[in-house]
């Protein structure tokens, strides 16, 4: 094995461990009664086909379905007679496993949560059943009038990378799937190269990384399969006009607007400071630019937000509102007045020190759980393989200056180039 201790403020001293096999230990010891260990694995729905779209998420179910040692159920039995919890998330760029025990608990639980992870047998009969249960939660995505903007928002956002897809896959596709599909997928991606574990909470650190260590001992080390660790794909160029998509929604009562721009993603990590702060003076809280124009003093819209939307390959910075049709056309055209703006003004010194304060201390606010923490350095190690921008992430956001946020909006929110979805009700 070999160990790094990370040089870092007082309330972040993560440990990482990496062993001969590849995988990535992460641990932190913090004097909370609870320990969450969380198993990120490098691959998510960009690394599909699109025959195959929506194999990760679906396999994320079947996780759970048994193993050689553990019968379908048994899991999440032995999990809820401790009082433990978990669960699991997949994303275009990464899939995620968890649970969170009692820190006596976590010697016994945590080898079984590395066991479902490596082992699942994926047998034909629940991948039968469990589809059934994908195909309904694809129904009711489609349901749902926010997930339905955000979907037609990626597939403008995007001509050919896979973010355009959704993770949950077509309809489709998942009735096409075979349990031997399965099988071969889970056997290429699942290798310990691609996988992070994090354990954080009120154990020694050395136990933590013991148990953890042991656990996928016992749980057997995979056959190393061929795999890319990194999608391959180039980030797409910036829209040259304005790409309009409009759609008419029987199920509204009010307009839905969403304008997006391709922005840079975690390859271009120092570019994404700024858009953070930028997406925070347009669109976070009360006191935003948007919000305090459109929504308290013009009444122009019922809701609006903006992100920086940052993912492996290329981001977003996406501008959502909820409005009457009628104020369609004011809105976007006071959006672009807002960013140009800031294209041309220098923002207020405490201006800026009041955003970045609230977006330093947002991250920090989020991250005082141990599942906070094993989600942050497991994202960050998931995805660049270095803890450091987690652990400096409120320090670099203080950082950002007036020159840098108004290159931002001159570099990548052109006013006269985007994509801009609306969904209109009938």
């Amino acid at each position: 094995m070999t160990s790094t201790l990370l040089k870092t403020p007082p309330l972040n001293a993560p440990t990482i461990e990496t062993l001969p096999n590849g995988l990535t230990i992460v641990a932190e010891q913090m004097p909370v009664d609870a320990v969450n260990l969380n198993v990120w694995v490098n691959v998510g729905s960009a690394v599909e086909s699109d025959p195959i779209n929506g194999m990760a998420h679906f396999l994320e179910h079947m996780v759970f379905k048994g193993t050689p040692r553990l019968n379908s159920g048994e899991f999440e039995r032995l999990i809820e007679e401790r009082g433990a919890v978990t669960n699991a998330a997949t994303s275009h760029d990464y899939t995620h496993y968890y649970i969170t025990t009692a820190p006596k608990d976590f010697a016994q639980l945590a080898p079984l949560q590395l066991d479902v992870v490596l082992n699942a047998l994926i047998p034909d009969d629940a991948f039968e059943r469990e589809r059934l249960v994908v195909l309904e939660e694809i129904r009711r995505s489609e349901d749902s009038p926010r997930r339905r903007t955000f979907r037609r928002a990626l597939e403008t956002s995007f001509d050919y990378l896979p973010y355009r897809r959704p993770v949950l896959g077509p309809t489709s596709v998942i009735e096409s799937l075979t349990a031997q599909q399965m099988r071969d997928f889970h056997n290429t991606w699942y290798q310990p190269k691609t996988m992070t574990a994090v354990a954080v909470g009120n154990l020694p650190v050395d136990e933590l990384i013991e148990t953890v260590a042991q656990g996928f001992a016992q749980a057997g080390v995979k056959h190393d399969s061929d795999y890319t660790s990194r999608l391959t794909y180039k980030p797409e160029s910036p829209f040259t006009d304005i790409v309009r998509r409009e759609y008419v929604d029987s199920t509204l009562q009010q307009a839905r607007l969403v304008m997006v721009w391709r922005v840079p993603g975690l390859k271009q990590l120092e570019s994404t400071y700024p858009l953070d702060v930028l997406a925070a003076i347009l669109g976070q809280g009360r006191m935003s630019r948007l919000v305090r124009d459109l929504r308290e003093d013009r009444k122009l819209v019922t809701h609006i937000g903006v992100s920086n939307m940052t993912q492996q390959l290329q981001g977003i910075f996406y501008i959502s509102a909820q409005l009457p049709t009628e104020n369609l056309d004011i809105v976007e055209a006071a959006i672009g007045e807002h960013i140009r703006q800031l294209q041309t003004e220098c923002v207020a010194a405490t201006d800026i020190a009041r955003i970045r304060t609230q977006v330093a201390n947002r991250f920090t606010f989020s991250n005082e759980k141990p599942s906070d923490r094993t989600s942050l350095y497991g994202y960050y190690h998931s995805q660049l393989g270095d803890l450091t921008p987690a652990l400096n992430y409120p320090a670099r956001i203080q950082a950002v200056n007036a020159h840098e946020i108004q290159q931002a909006a001159q570099d990548y929110l052109a006013t006269n180039a985007y994509g801009i979805v609306t969904m209109k009700p009938a």
